[in-house]
């Protein structure tokens, strides 16, 4: 417990402050850690490290510390946003444009896709197996609709509707994959004939459609935007899965030094790539959207985390970088630390008036939620406790 504090100090801290006091300085900050990182990779290189060994497993280690950056950042802004301390830009927007919070759901979706089931190439179960294993994901999003209709908690129905949440899009991503089953080698094209197929009805007045106001009575129209998004998503997810096969599964990324480094190459290869293809998607086809999940949000989505994961990847050249108690228990632990968080973000906004809370207590309320977030999830590994399914 100690190691995890020291490591909450090092690793969580630093976050909260970056996203509040500091996020002013925030370009200021990432350019002097980057500069930093290069000048000591530099120097290993040249100096006494210049022989340094891989780790054959670092690939593995390097995606699941980007999987539980993803979850504690995205913990962390689920409750911060809710405080005026946290800044508006990084909050979603309404139609078009990107904010930070924007990438949350895309980067949950790609994060799993990397690693899943089928990236890996183990066979797929059968769909009435698929509904099966689905069905707690379905029994969270009536859980969450229920609770928060129980407790008249604020949820914004511009989002994903007036019923839908995040749960009932996770289940519907996994029932889909695994009754169009497709092996990961081609899952990707897939992916990119149903996201140019949607992309084309968006442009065509989809869009028009859910992004007004106007709800008809019937369930489609009450959620819209979570229904029709499940094409965007669907996609991301099968894009993803062979991108993750691609880069760390297939036959030629074996655990060699050589193929090790071909996968960071194509990392950042791929990284640019996207990054091309979301300015000109922009521009020329159809701002990114979240609330759609257009095809020019799937690129974005895509184009930074597979950024934020060759970052991660330049570890490798650091002498004694290894993975953190703290890391390792969130890791162990992903699915229990999004519901956990979700239930700590709940009570704090039944118990706190969050929108004229001053900076002080905001701060103060971020970082013992975020400790007490930490230490229960690292409890909970202590017990050898898991939630996965």
């Amino acid at each position: 417990m100690s190691t995890m504090a020291f490591d909450f100090l090092l690793i969580v801290l630093p976050i909260i402050l970056v996203y509040t006091v500091l996020a002013e300085w925030m370009y200021i900050w990432a350019t002097l850690l980057t500069l930093l990182l290069l000048i000591r990779i530099a120097a290993n290189r040249f100096g006494s490290y210049s022989n340094l060994k891989e780790d054959p497993y670092s690939v593995r280690k390097n995606i699941s510390s980007y999987r539980v950056a993803t979850m504690i950042i995205t913990c962390l802004c689920i409750l911060a946003v809710d405080f005026r301390i946290f800044p508006r830009r990084y909050a979603k927007t309404e139609t078009y444009g990107t904010g930070w919070m924007d990438l949350g759901v895309g980067s949950f979706v790609v994060a799993n896709s990397l690693v899943s089931r089928q990236a890996r190439n183990i066979s797929s179960r059968k769909w009435k197996t698929a509904i099966q294993s689905s069905s707690p994901l379905i029994i969270l999003g009536f859980a969450r609709l229920l609770s928060t209709r129980g407790v008249d908690y604020q949820v914004h129905v511009a989002e994903y509707g007036v019923h839908w949440n995040f749960f009932f899009t996770l289940a519907a991503i996994s029932i889909l994959t695994c009754i169009i089953n497709v092996p990961a080698q081609y899952s990707g094209i897939l992916g990119s004939l149903i996201l140019v197929g949607y992309q084309v009805c968006l442009t065509h007045g989809l869009n028009l459609y859910l992004l007004s106001n106007e709800r008809g009575t019937d369930i489609i129209s009450q959620n819209k935007e979570g229904f029709f998004s499940i094409f965007g998503y669907w996609g991301l997810y099968l894009v993803g899965v062979q991108l993750g096969n691609f880069l760390f599964f297939n036959n030629h990324s074996s655990a060699t030094m050589r193929s090790t480094n071909w996968a960071k190459i194509r990392v950042w290869m791929l990284s640019l790539l996207f990054w091309l293809l979301t300015v000109i998607i922009d521009r020329h086809v159809e701002r990114v959207s979240r609330r759609t999940c257009n095809l020019g949000y799937v690129t974005l989505v895509l184009a930074v985390n597979l950024q934020v994961l060759a970052i991660l990847l330049l570890s490798d050249f650091l002498p004694g970088s290894k993975t953190s108690v703290l890391e390792e228990a969130y890791d162990r632990n992903l699915l229990g630390t999004f519901l956990l968080a979700n239930l700590l973000t709940g009570l704090v906004n039944l118990f706190v008036d969050t929108l004229f809370a001053s900076s002080v207590k905001a701060l103060f309320i971020l970082i013992a939620y975020a400790f007490s977030l930490s230490f229960l999830i690292g409890l909970l590994d202590f017990c050898g406790i898991r939630l996965k399914f």
